[in-house]
């Protein structure tokens, strides 16, 4: 018999469920070692129900809506309910069981009322280093999955009884920086059991089924506001397509083309005449795919509507096995994550303009802007490594100018702040300013990006850039202009001055300077 809920229960619950999703990720960031969890905010934290389907998110990063739900349906489909148990904790990165990419790790915890399984509490931290071929696990020029570092498959590294040693020494075994690895691998399991406490205090507060009924009814209500969301849309199909710079080995464009077909309450995005995948590692699992699509629908028709698995089903997603959006399993994808993901949301939002227009933002710097720091710190004589993205201009919209020096779409990974970054690695940060005049003219200008510098203080580093935008640039909407490319360059101390491609791996040595010029957005109409 189902169990009868009032309105304001089911509200009561849902702002309870992401309250629990948003406690999760404050617990990473109060507890984890590494910068990039801690200052960076490089996580995300969810709830699903007993079968994967997403239930709560917190704030976190775009670019991790959907990936949640599919890394538990996936992982259900590898390990079966029944081997599950209370306080256990199992880590995995492999794309293609729900994921994305390698560094991106998720610590999936069972949570039972009695011995009934009830939920799931997931956990997604970036990783600063994974292993693989180069520091911090970015490998631009990597032609397989294997160069990209270590794949760990459903692995239960936590019981009730407490850690399993000798997993865990097996992935530290396997990842530099292990003594902040390890910090990190325990501020995830302490945000999952943290989750746990808290549900099992709505199962007494509520009772299971009541709490049930309600995910059952958020689950309807956000199907519900989603199909309303899309009968605001005009019925008809839209055609758009989006460029990768190249992919870090050869040296072409890749398209990402949509077709979007909306029929009274439902839409369809059709991704099969996208490139072939790529040989580089800028490949992108559907599971992102399917991330970028719910991004792009919440931000154009619903922006309001609760994340949950009812807010996908009317939106059907298709991919070409073999395309850059669905790669073979020995395909490299670290930078697929953040990269491609984007071009997804902007072959998406150039489809719109011809129906809505006044709902969209020109391009923006819609890339991680990623330059990765490593070496050994002279000061300690340990492993270092230093993950700093950089937001760009915003691009405008109908109503007004683009905000300068954000991100954009998909990534809502904060910077490392200087201070921060000047006691931690052997980096002096010089210089922090907007580019003025970066972004694109326009009715309403493109924001500016920015301009960082970074002055190498060890004998030794390495750098490795993951940049797009540095050839294509941020676009322009309703005729306006597109904003200024991305630009890395550095000094070396000889006073020579080279540009360097937004995908490499070079060496630096004391004293050189590294300048990021990150894009301006796009403008909005005629200037």
């Amino acid at each position: 018999m189902t169990t009868q809920i009032d309105p304001f229960t089911v509200e009561v619950i849902r702002n309870a469920l992401t309250a629990v999703a948003e406690e999760m990720s404050l617990v990473i960031m109060r507890s984890a070692r590494s910068p990039l969890l801690r200052e960076a905010g490089d996580l995300s934290s969810a709830l699903t129900d007993a079968s994967g389907g997403l239930i709560a998110q917190g704030r976190d990063i775009p670019a991790h809506l959907g990936i949640m739900g599919a890394t538990v349906q996936a992982f259900l489909g590898r390990v079966p309910a029944g081997q599950l148990q209370p306080g256990d904790v199992w880590f995995l990165n492999l794309p293609e069981v729900g994921g994305n990419h390698l560094p991106d790790v998720k610590a999936i915890r069972p949570v039972f009322s009695g011995t009934t399984l009830q939920a799931f509490a997931v956990c997604l931290a970036h990783w600063a280093d994974i292993g693989g071929a180069n520091p911090g696990s970015y490998v631009p020029d990597a032609r397989d999955a294997w160069q990209e570092g270590l794949r760990i498959p459903p692995l239960r590294v936590f019981t009730r009884h407490g850690v399993d040693r000798e997993k865990l020494d097996v992935i530290l075994s396997n990842v530099r920086g292990a003594e902040e690895r390890e910090g990190d691998i325990l501020a995830q399991m302490a945000a999952t059991r943290a989750a746990d406490g808290r549900l099992q205090e709505l199962f007494a507060r509520f009772g299971v089924a009541t709490l049930q009924a309600a995910i059952e009814d958020i689950h309807n209500q956000a199907e519900a506001e989603m199909r309303n969301a899309i009968r605001e849309l005009p019925d008809g199909e839209y055609s758009g397509e989006d460029f990768l710079d190249n992919d870090g080995i050869t040296d072409r464009k890749i398209a990402v083309r949509v077709k979007i077909t909306i029929r009274e309450d439902t839409a369809v995005f059709d991704f099969r005449d996208s490139d072939d995948s790529a040989t580089g590692p800028l490949n992108a699992t559907p599971y992102t795919a399917a991330a970028s699509v719910f991004y792009a629908m919440k931000a154009i028709a619903g922006p309001d509507i609760q994340p949950s698995a009812g807010a996908a089903r009317p939106v059907q997603i298709e991919t070409r096995p073999g395309s850059i959006l669905n790669p073979p399993v020995s395909s490299p994808v670290v930078g697929g994550n953040h990269e491609t993901s984007q071009r997804v949301v902007d072959a998406i939002f150039k489809a719109m303009e011809a129906a809505v227009p006044e709902r969209l933002s020109a391009g923006g710097s819609t890339t991680s802007g990623l330059l990765l720091f490593s070496g050994i710190d002279p000061r300690t004589g340990k492993w270092t490594t230093l993950y700093e993205v950089h937001g760009g201009g915003e691009g405008a919209r109908c109503d007004r100018d683009g905000y300068p020096t954000t991100r954009p779409h998909m990534s809502n990974v904060m910077n490392t702040p200087a201070e921060v970054i000047e006691k931690a690695y052997p980096i002096r940060v010089e210089r922090q300013a907007l580019r003025s005049g970066s972004g694109g003219r326009g009715k309403h200008a493109g924001g500016d990006g920015q301009e960082r510098r970074y002055r190498i203080l060890a004998p030794r580093m390495v750098m490795t850039s993951m940049v797009e935008r540095c050839v294509v640039p941020p676009y322009g909407l309703q005729q306006g202009e597109p904003g200024a490319p991305f630009r890395i360059s550095v000094e070396r101390t000889d006073g020579s001055c080279m540009q360097i491609a937004g995908k490499t791996h070079i060496e630096l040595f004391e004293g050189d300077c590294v300048i990021m010029q990150s894009s301006g957005g796009g403008g909005y109409g005629l200037p």
